[in-house]
């Protein structure tokens, strides 16, 4: 399942932006983070999708959840405009973000190309 997370739990589990001004990704499997609201509807249609990639991939990537309402400092932090927003991070490299409700052809797409992580069948 994906995990939800508050801004202490990102800045130990994925970045510490008060630290580094650099990017430094700080977990240890690549992680798609998921900016979302309660009230958003697309959130709620890529919530379930999101939660199925987790069970499918488990053991090689991490799934977080943000509640943009609860965290709004790292949302800024982040320049979060539009929900959802899902940030793919891969261990080394940048992240990259995509905006929308992605199907789950494309979120799998995106975890190939840009986490570098294969499903085994």
């Amino acid at each position: 399942m994906s995990e939800k997370i508050n801004t202490e739990q990102f800045k130990e589990k994925v970045f510490n932006y008060e630290t580094n001004t650099e990017w430094k990704y700080a977990g240890d499997l690549p992680a798609i983070v998921d900016f979302y609201a309660d009230w958003c509807g697309p959130c709620k249609m890529v919530s379930p999708i999101l939660d199925q990639l987790s069970k499918e991939y488990e053991g090689k990537i991490r799934v977080y959840k943000v509640n943009t309402d609860e965290e709004q400092e790292l949302s800024a932090v982040f320049g979060i405009q539009s929900i959802p927003t899902i940030l793919f991070i891969p261990k080394e490299g940048q992240p990259q973000a995509a905006m929308g409700a992605l199907p789950k052809a494309a979120l799998e797409k995106a975890i190939n190309d840009v986490l570098g992580v294969k499903k085994t069948a």
